[in-house]
Formats: C-alpha cells, sequence, structure tokens
C-alpha cells in the first residue's frame, strides 16, 4: 500500500500552496508506488485535496492499491544541522501542524486554496517536467523523433538531462519540508525524497514502451534521451559559485561552469543559513515551462572485423595527409568503410589491426586481421549471407585489396587481435641489393641463423611519430633464395614488431645486426611482402 500519511498533511500543504505540482507533493512524501504517479495530475490534485479535507485526527491517506517496489532516493540533507528556521528573509514560513487545534478546518479551506493555486501552474521544483512533458503528446514527438531516424532496435533506455538549477529548486524546498517534519516531531531521513529523474523514467517509460512497441531496457544499446533546459532560471545557480568558487572551474567541451555535478558539490558544501540568504524557501513558480532542447537517438557501436590483403605499392593503411595535404587519393581504411558506412549508415567508424604495412609493402597470405568500429549505426542486424554480399562488394570495387572473413564481433574479442602485436610471429618476403658481387655461398649461412637477437633504435622514418627508444626484437629464422650476383630473395619469420628495411639496410648502424654487417657489405631492399601475420583471428569463415 502506497499513501500519503497523515503525518506529511503539513507538508502536502505547503508545497501545494508554494505552486508544486502533485508528483512532486508525492516525491516529498516518500510516495514510492511507480503506477501512483502515472495517475493524470488533475486526478493526484483532487485526491490531494481531499486528503487535506479529511477530518482532523482520522487516519488520512491517498492511495491505491499498488504493489510497493523499492525506488531510489535523492539525497538533499547537508551534513551540517542549522538555520532551520531560515528562508531568503531569515525565517522559514510555518503552517499549523496536522496535530493542532483547529487543524482540520483551516486544512480544508487551504486545501481548497491550494487547488486554485496549483492549477495551471508550472510547479515550483521540477519546472514542468513532471507536468507537460510527461503527456501523452510529448511522448509521441519522442517517439516520432526516434521513428524518423530510422534505427533498428529491439529495446531502448532512456535518458534525461536535466537543468541544474531544479538541483538548487530542489534543495529550496526539501528545507521547508525538513523543517515542517521537524515542527511535528517526526524525523526526515537523507534519502528518503524519490528522484526527479526516477520518478520521470516510472511516467514515460510504459508511455513510451507501449508507442515504440519495444520494452525499455538498462542494459539496451539503444539509447533516447531528452535534454531539458529552462532559460528563466538559468542564472539561479550563480550565487553558489561565490560560496563555493572551488567547485566551479572551467573545462573542456563545457560551455558553461554551472554544470549539474558542479552544483551537486556546491550544495553538498554550502551552509543551510548561508543558501537560505540567496534563495527563497519555498522557492517561487516560474513564468514559463522548461524547454526540451534536443531529443536524440544514439546506437550503440556495432564491430566488424575481418583480414584484407593489401596488393598496391602505393597505398597506405590509412589516409595520407600532410600539412592538410592528401598525398594519395585513398588508403586501405578507405576502402573498406566506404562500403561498411553506407551499409550500417553509421555517423563514423574507428579503424585498428594488427600492425601496419607501410605505403610501398604488399600484405599476401592469408592477410591481415582489421577491425572496424562504426559509431551509432542505423542498421544492426546483418545476417551471415548478407555479410558475404558486403565483403563481394567491397572486394569488387577495387583491384588494390581484398577482404576475407568479413563478420560482426564483439568488442571485448577485439583484444584478441591486439594480444598478438607484440607476441605472434610474421612472416615476410624481401628483395634485397647489394654494392658487392655476391654468389650462392655468400648468402647460404644466413639459412642456418636462429633466434638471432636484434637491438632497433627507433628507426629515423618513424622517429617524428614515436618516441625514442631501443627494441629487441627476435628473427626466428631466414631462407634466402639467389637471384644474381647483385640481389637476392630473403624469407624471414620474425617476431611481430620487428622493422625489416632496418635490419637489412641497418639504418645508419641504428640495427644492429643487420644484412649488410653479416654479409660484410652494403644491402639494401628493394621490396618487401608481408606474406603472414600469424593471429588466431578473426575466426576463419567458410567460403
Amino acid at each position: 500500500m502506497s499513501a500519503v500519511a497523515e503525518k506529511d498533511r503539513a507538508v502536502v500543504q505547503l508545497l501545494l500552496d508554494a505552486g508544486t505540482c502533485p508528483r512532486c507533493v508525492l516525491r516529498f512524501c516518500s510516495v514510492g508506488s511507480q503506477l501512483l504517479y502515472r495517475h493524470p495530475l488533475q486526478d493526484l490534485l483532487k485526491d490531494l485535496q481531499e486528503f487535506l479535507k479529511s477530518s482532523q485526527g482520522k487516519e488520512g491517506t491517498v492511495c491505491l492499491d499498488v504493489a510497493d517496489p523499492p525506488c531510489k532516493r535523492l539525497r538533499l540533507e547537508h551534513k551540517e544541522e542549522g538555520a532551520d528556521e531560515l528562508n531568503h528573509n531569515g525565517a522559514i514560513p510555518q503552517l499549523p501542524s496536522a496535530g493542532s487545534t483547529g487543524n482540520a478546518g483551516n486544512a480544508a479551506l487551504s486545501g481548497n486554496t491550494a487547488l486554485e493555486s496549483s492549477a495551471g501552474r508550472v510547479c515550483n521544483v521540477c519546472l514542468g517536467i513532471l507536468q507537460e512533458f510527461c503527456e501523452p503528446d510529448f511522448v509521441k514527438k519522442v517517439c516520432q523523433k526516434v521513428n524518423s531516424a530510422d534505427y533498428q532496435f529491439t529495446s531502448f533506455v532512456f535518458s534525461v538531462s536535466l537543468p541544474p538549477q531544479l538541483s538548487v529548486r530542489e534543495r529550496a524546498a526539501w528545507l521547508g519540508v525538513k523543517q515542517q517534519m521537524r515542527n511535528l516531531g517526526l524525523p526526515l531521513a537523507k534519502d528518503d525524497i524519490v528522484q526527479l529523474k526516477e520518478a520521470y523514467k516510472w511516467i514515460i517509460h510504459p508511455q513510451l514502451a507501449e508507442e515504440l512497441g519495444v520494452p525499455a531496457d538498462g542494459k539496451s544499446l539503444f539509447e533516447v534521451s531528452v535534454v531539458f533546459a529552462h532559460p528563466e532560471t538559468d542564472e539561479e545557480c550563480h550565487f553558489l559559485a561565490t560560496a563555493c568558487p572551488d567547485c566551479f572551474k572551467p573545462a573542456k567541451n563545457k560551455q558553461s561552469v554551472f554544470t549539474r555535478m558542479a552544483v551537486i558539490k556546491a550544495l553538498e558544501r554550502i551552509k543551510e543559513e548561508d543558501f537560505l540568504k540567496h534563495f527563497p524557501c519555498p522557492p517561487s513558480s516560474p513564468k514559463n515551462l522548461c524547454d526540451a532542447l534536443e531529443i536524440q537517438c544514439n546506437n550503440g557501436a556495432v564491430f566488424v572485423a575481418g583480414r584484407y590483403n593489401k596488393y598496391s605499392r602505393n597505398l597506405p593503411q590509412t589516409p595520407w595527409i600532410i600539412d592538410g595535404e592528401r598525398k594519395l587519393e585513398s588508403s586501405v581504411e578507405e576502402l573498406i568503410s566506404e562500403h561498411l558506412m553506407a551499409e550500417f549508415k553509421a555517423d563514423s567508424f574507428n579503424f585498428s589491426s594488427s600492425g601496419r604495412e607501410d605505403v610501398d609493402v604488399r600484405t599476401l597470405g592469408n592477410g591481415r586481421p582489421f577491425a572496424m568500429e562504426l559509431v551509432n549505426p542505423r542498421r544492426i542486424r546483418f545476417s551471415a549471407e548478407e555479410m558475404k554480399r558486403l565483403q563481394q562488394a567491397i572486394n569488387d570495387s577495387s583491384d588494390k585489396i581484398q577482404v576475407r572473413d568479413l563478420q560482426l564481433v564483439t568488442r571485448s574479442a577485439i583484444g584478441r587481435m591486439k594480444e598478438g602485436e607484440e607476441e605472434k610471429t610474421k612472416t615476410y618476403s624481401a628483395l634485397i641489393w647489394t654494392d658487392k658481387a655476391i654468389q650462392r655461398e655468400d648468402i647460404a649461412f644466413l639459412d642456418d641463423i636462429k633466434e638471432l637477437r636484434l637491438e632497433q633504435k627507433t628507426p629515423l622514418r618513424v622517429l617524428h611519430r614515436r618516441p625514442l627508444a631501443v627494441r629487441c626484437r627476435l628473427i626466428h629464422s631466414m631462407r634466402s633464395e639467389y637471384l644474381d650476383q647483385h640481389h637476392f630473395r630473403l624469407h624471414l619469420r620474425t617476431q611481430a614488431g620487428t622493422y625489416i628495411k632496418e635490419f637489412v639496410h641497418g639504418d645508419f648502424g641504428r640495427t644492429k645486426p643487420n644484412i649488410g654487417s653479416l654479409l660484410h657489405r652494403t644491402a639494401d631492399i628493394l621490396e618487401l611482402d608481408v606474406e603472414s601475420v600469424d593471429v588466431d583471428w578473426p575466426p576463419t569463415l567458410a567460403d
């Protein structure tokens, strides 16, 4: 049984007289019934009026036979006590307690006054959030926005952003309620007031679920959010900056220092007597409702993985742009993302892979593992057959790359690709030139070298984007293939992260040992191919 009890009579009267809406009255009376909040405002106001008219000494209640779910509470109590008798002029207005002589008649009279004064007014606490923005017309407006955005979703989570000054108004109203409870000799626990957001979601969730045809689910990846603002009362937080300047510091990407968290932090610090010197208690009613500034939809990211082969020696992995100037017309990333972005209808993407090759290096064999995060996709469901068709579309669009094993994966699964960057092995094929003539026997000894340990300083060619360090890497094995007196091909199996070009030419002695030092002559690399990236991910798919 959820009810407004006899002990709450003076609180109900105080709040209604001050212009508080019936649903906020329920919140301050610690009513935790979700179904009760969903009743029409006029019905709730009428019930509260009848409650105030009930005779003194009779256990009057406003109640419905509904289940009592546990509810979250909003902490408004400040740890310091004092100044309970003060408002902005130095005194909190007091009403006769429910148990005082002659209170029944006064309560009934005040109940009629409260009904008249509350009807049609913007709530002095929630600024209309629990009034107009709980009505079917607003719910339909939200759902029209959702449906017009053309998202795929099977459930939703609803979030709401409230103006920070609501916390100030809630504190002011709570100080009045606390004083009335003390006048009655009743305690008011710190966490007894139902959060505005919680009450709003109790009301709005079933309406949105019915209109959208899918359930509300706190774990859903599809978010519907509403951002409220109330320009008329924007400056009500500003006195807190004088009282608690440490709470309001400029931050990146914040248009104002008066964020909700900053205001809450300041309210926890400010003394009650200081608060009441600057803000009326109870707060006055505004002229205008809140504005619903934004109604937004956002789908959780979708992750696609696969392997790519790169057949061009004039194609970077990612866009090659220096000082705002594009050096090459395309990249592996762009050739793949163009199709994924179009099919998933995403806002943006993040590309990652198991290592990377230089612009002039081909990637052959079974390809290089890659993953792409598609941000805020409208479409999220693809069958295996649809993914095959998408893969084929990518492959048909260019002869520079090919993609295989294209599939949907989870965010956590991408970690398996990253694990292989340092711990797994890679195989390469390098075409090498030497300044002095060579015979087969001059390079044959390379085949017998196993687990050759290198010390590689950060190469000069990447020093502008990577920190200077000495990295130890292993050449697990090599196999030479003689071509002519100045050329041979070297097949290498190495630890991931080895700089192969520098191992060949030595990078002015920054990689030791190197092919030049092993052969006692100048060596350089003419071509390099990645033949395999030995990372066991993503899973191989049947053709």
